[in-house]
């Protein structure tokens, strides 16, 4: 079931977004080559503890998840897409980096993530991260009152495809708010004018995730596919091409988009 938010309670939701984004930060400038995943979550959950909110990721568990998740962040490496667990392997030089987070606060729920690179930068992955990012800019442009799910998946999937990068199969933003997953599911791909009326009110968690093609600006079919690491939570892209990940939480309103995660 869907829930629209009252003005009241998408306040309070940015006051969770703002935790969200606090964290993001500090992990963002702790990171380096020779840091650890590991020492990431910490700084991150210091964070959240300090905002006296509590993190959304540890310990959750959906249907299809062998354990609990393990950690405050998702820190997803090079292939690795999403739901990567923070590991005590050190950060290499040119490490692709995604880190998604999300935290409660006065029972409400804010999620974004952020993808950057370590030390020396190869210029195709600064690419692919400013692509997801400007991905996830349309997507929320898109989400206006009055026009539909699929415009949000078009306005995303159709500048991926052009830039020529690969999107991950089956997977796509989602409803927010009290719970960290909420209906509707929000398409990272999709044609114009379909899915569901976007009302103000709704909230929803947009997340492109993009992956290297292997041809250029001709994404090949196999370039969305993906595996499991056997942590039975890490998604790895089947070619070994990396990969990036942009999320922010965002309120619909009667004058449009209203990102929740900002800093």
């Amino acid at each position: 079931m869907v829930e629209l938010k009252t003005v009241g309670e998408i306040e309070a939701m940015r006051e969770a977004g703002r935790v969200v984004a606090a964290a993001l930060a500090a992990a963002r400038d702790a990171a380096a080559v020779g840091v650890t995943p590991r020492e990431l979550d910490a700084v991150a959950a210091a964070v959240i503890a300090d905002a006296g909110a509590r993190p959304a990721f540890l310990g959750y568990r959906p249907e299809w998840a062998p354990t609990p998740f393990p950690g405050v962040l998702c820190v997803s490496v090079n292939d690795a897409v999403v739901h990567g667990i923070p590991s005590g392997d050190p950060l290499g030089d040119g490490d692709l980096v995604s880190i998604d987070c999300g935290a409660y606060l006065d029972g409400w729920c804010g999620d974004s993530a952020i993808s950057f690179v370590v030390g020396t930068a190869n210029p195709r992955d600064l690419r692919l991260v400013a692509d997801t990012d400007e991905a996830l800019a349309r997507g929320i442009a898109a989400a206006r009152p009055g026009g539909r799910l699929g415009d949000i998946g078009s306005a995303i999937g159709s500048f991926a495809r052009s830039r020529g990068h690969g999107l991950l199969a089956d997977h796509g933003g989602h409803g927010i708010g009290r719970a960290m997953h909420e209906d509707p599911d929000v398409p990272n791909e999709s044609r114009p004018g379909r899915g569901m009326r976007l009302r103000p009110g709704l909230v929803l968690a947009i997340e492109p995730m993009l992956i290297h093609g292997s041809r250029g600006h001709r994404p090949d079919a196999g370039d969305d596919d993906y595996r499991h690491d056997p942590d039975g939570w890490t998604l790895r892209t089947l070619s070994g091409a990396r990969a990036a990940h942009s999320e922010h939480t965002v309120a619909i309103t009667e004058d449009g988009p209203v990102v929740l995660t900002a800093a």
